[in-house]
């Protein structure tokens, strides 16, 4: 069996140093692609570095719940407090969808401003992707579905976990990211039901060891046999500019960073005959 397997940092754009371990872990690591966070501080330097580095897969990272909106359309006020930050917390997001048609509203405006502001700095998208996985929401899924198909995107990501990665020999996990992991499976598992056109990929890898992706995750992910093509997501950065109280990952991202760098995980990549894709070579 030919296996591909797609190496994603998230977050873009968080911050400088975000970008720069982007960059190192692409030019001298195994990384192949990127989603840029739009609302960051360092969104424009991910663009320009995005630019300059055509052989990394970039796409959007679409965010409802961190930093100010990039819409400045009168809609997208249902998500916003008096500052015009998000506001709406992860756990109500997917609830507010359903019930308020101003929040979807809200929600298509922001979500089609995120991604214009890519494509308006001369990048076209390899896929859509999002923050904490909120696109995998039934009503916020649809959303994504109509706008990647306006803008002439073709890939989302399915973030389908495999239960088999919550067992040995799979590195231990926390209870909290394999809750998480299976939530996101059941709503990956509705989401091909609503529709499947825009997945690509078999299998997902990153969400139940969240914090915890290093060198031993990216060996058992190498000898993983059992799909064809298959996405890993990542969190590399250098801790400098990172704000502790955003971000979760802080000491972990320079351990991601290293472990996509590191010549031993190079070559078990090699030696299992893994071809190292983006998006956008699908």
């Amino acid at each position: 069996m030919d296996r591909r397997i797609i190496i994603n940092a998230d977050d873009f754009g968080l911050c400088e140093g975000v970008n720069k371990a982007v960059v190192q872990a692409h030019t001298n690591g195994i990384l192949t692609s990127a989603t840029i966070m739009t609302n960051m501080p360092a969104a424009e330097e991910a663009a320009e570095i995005a630019k300059q580095t055509p052989t990394l897969g970039v796409g959007v990272h679409l965010n409802l719940t961190e930093g100010k909106p990039i819409s400045k359309e009168p809609a997208v006020k249902p998500l916003l407090d008096g500052q015009g930050q998000f506001a709406v917390p992860f756990s109500k997001l997917p609830m507010l969808s359903i019930k308020s048609g101003k929040a979807r509203q809200a929600i298509r405006t922001e979500l089609a401003a995120q991604i214009q502001w890519v494509i308006e700095r001369g990048i076209k998208p390899t896929h859509l992707d999002s923050h904490k996985h909120i696109h995998s929401f039934p009503v916020i899924y649809s959303i994504v579905c109509k706008l990647a198909k306006q803008f002439g995107i073709t890939a989302i990501r399915w973030p389908y976990e495999p239960k088999e990665l919550c067992r040995m020999p799979w590195p231990i996990s926390s209870d909290e990211t394999r809750k998480n992991a299976n939530i996101v499976r059941i709503m990956a598992k509705i989401n091909r039901i609503q529709k499947s056109s825009f997945f690509k990929t078999d299998a997902f890898f990153g969400i139940a060891h969240t914090g915890k992706i290093d060198v031993n995750f990216l060996r058992i992910v190498a000898l993983y046999g059992s799909v064809p093509l298959a996405e890993v997501m990542t969190h590399p950065g250098f801790v400098e500019g990172l704000d502790p109280n955003k971000t979760r990952l802080v000491q972990q991202r320079k351990v991601e960073l290293d472990a996509l760098c590191n010549e031993k995980v190079k070559q078990y990549f090699t030696d299992a005959g893994i071809k190292l894709v983006h998006y956008g070579q699908l």
